[in-house]
């Protein structure tokens, strides 16, 4: 009997794992697809997965789809191809006559080829971007105006703030703007609550109500020690090791004066009382100028005590966010590799496909949109990963365009086969590495 929920939390995770990856593969591949017809080259099968095929069909086009029986992964096999990874079958190239050469991978013009490898990629970010995008668009942003929005459920005597409040001054300090009251809070002392000169239907009243930056968990990092001791989006957390807080700031820097030993935490969740016990993790933060730091962490970020009024965001400015959020995670993933290779920060940010897999199921255990956004950050560093400068990678294969575009022939099949075989081994090893991460790291 203890082992069933062991069992289902592990067929959840893989579950989610396959559901994510089988989505960014399916982009990625489609986009390969679809650029390659668009260009004039024939796919002979598209494939979710390897391995025995479970289900397919052949389209108009002479396509076989098909899903396969291992769900890691996928291909699209041109004709002339002799594998998934695009290898150059010379005795299939041979036997094909100059119309049906044009309509092979490896005998279309140059522009055709690289436009159909690069797709796979561009695909990915295009469709992170679209993600990001309508989060935004249907979420919207917060307004300037300093007025409630939805309310937070907190312990009833928090509270006293009612939807629609427009706030005029927080203890005593003018606010003009939303962003005002986090300002102020920034500067005064935490305490159990703090008065309000608020606007109610045309009154101006003053009331208590609780500091706005309260230890309010609003998201739960995967993978860290709050999500493995249990920590849960809303959860107020009234005190550590005893000591009441009142504001988000004294949790951040109790943990970080802690620095790995246990702490018990006193929550309030949805009016119950409840104690958990955890050890913060040291963690490599990425920076949003860029770099690193290292800090002690739980892995909780903090929410507010009310919620500002959100407004409309229009299709090209979501796309812009969109866009910045797609490069954000591009420039972070790069900056982390390259801190990686130099020893600045822990290899164990590299995480493999158990790593990738519980993050999967953490995300997924956290709601749909978690794990939406989670399949967006993914999307965006498959298609990262697959324009590095690698043989078997989109990013080799755009090299050795590059090299036909500049020297005028492709490089012999001989050193393609070499080429092909090293960066096989590169990517295996790699692979393992993280794999090795998942395990031993802590």
């Amino acid at each position: 009997m203890e082992f069933i929920p062991q069992f289902g939390n592990f067929a959840f995770t893989i579950a989610a794992f396959v559901a994510a990856l089988s989505i960014i593969v399916a982009i990625h591949e489609y986009g390969h697809y679809i650029v390659g017809r668009w260009s004039g080259i024939h796919a002979e099968v598209f494939s979710i997965g390897f391995g025995p095929v479970l289900l397919g069909r052949t389209d108009r086009h002479g396509t076989r789809w098909q899903i396969a029986a291992l769900p890691f992964g996928g291909y699209v096999k041109f004709l002339g191809d002799a594998d998934a990874a695009s290898g150059k079958d010379g005795a299939a190239m041979d036997a094909l006559d100059v119309t049906e050469r044009r309509r092979s991978m490896h005998g279309a013009p140059l522009w055709a080829r690289a436009a159909t490898v690069a797709a796979g990629p561009v695909f990915n970010f295009i469709f992170s971007i679209l993600i990001f995008a309508t989060a935004l668009f249907f979420t919207g942003r917060p307004t300037e105006e300093p007025r409630v929005g939805a309310l937070t459920p907190l312990p009833p005597e928090m509270q006293q703030l009612m939807a629609g409040d427009l706030i005029l001054a927080l203890d005593g300090q003018e606010v003009s703007a939303f962003g005002d009251v986090f300002t102020i809070a920034e500067d005064l002392p935490p305490a159990p609550s703090v008065v309000y000169t608020v606007e109610r239907d045309g009154a101006v009243i003053q009331t208590e109500a609780a500091f706005p930056l309260i230890p309010l968990v609003d998201t739960v990092a995967p993978q860290s020690a709050a999500f493995a001791a249990g920590l849960q989006q809303g959860d107020v957390i009234r005190a550590v090791d005893g000591a009441p807080i009142y504001a988000f700031r004294q949790l951040r820097d109790t943990v970080a004066a802690a620095e790995g030993t246990p702490l018990t935490l006193s929550i309030w969740r949805a009016g119950a009382p409840v104690e958990v016990t955890l050890i913060p993790r040291r963690t490599d933060l990425p920076l949003a100028e860029g770099g690193f730091e290292t800090r002690w962490l739980i892995g909780v970020t903090g929410g507010f005590s009310f919620e500002p009024v959100r407004e409309g965001v229009g299709l090209f400015a979501s796309i812009g966010f969109g866009a910045e959020q797609t490069w954000f995670v591009v420039r972070s993933s790069m900056s982390g590799l390259w801190h990686i290779i130099t020893g600045a920060i822990s290899s164990c940010n590299l995480q493999g496909p158990i790593g990738i897999a519980e993050t999967s199921g953490a995300a997924a255990s956290q709601g749909i949109d978690n794990f939406i956004w989670f399949i967006a950050v993914l999307s965006t560093a498959v298609g990262l990963l697959n324009l590095f400068p690698i043989p078997v990678l989109d990013g080799g294969h755009l090299v050795f365009h590059a090299y036909e575009a500049v020297s005028g022939k492709p490089p012999s099949d001989k050193a393609m086969r070499l080429f092909i075989a090293l960066g096989l081994t590169l990517v295996l090893s790699l692979m393992l590495f993280a794999l090795t991460n998942d395990i031993f790291c802590p």
